[in-house]
């Protein structure tokens, strides 16, 4: 007979998601608004394509997990 499962759980400690979320939104807003800034000031012929996907891909990740965090700190666990 197989031994029994054990229950799956959170790597994170249920304490730390609403701490984890407003660091990883803050973050990510910050990046956004370093991303718009860069855009807004930099003329079209002086854009670099991999500081704009690189700014693009962080400030996504960052703002991606600060949500998940903030949907599981208020119950709505995905």
């Amino acid at each position: 007979m197989a031994p029994p499962a054990k229950p799956i759980t959170s790597p994170v400690s249920d304490a730390w998601y609403p701490t984890l979320a407003l660091l990883m939104l803050s973050i990510g807003l910050v990046v956004t608004a370093s991303f718009f800034i860069y855009e807004a000031t930099s003329l079209k012929r002086n854009r670099c394509l991999a500081k704009e996907l690189i700014t693009g891909g962080v400030a996504s990740v960052f703002l991606g997990f600060g949500s998940l965090f903030l949907l599981l700190s208020a119950g709505v666990y995905v």
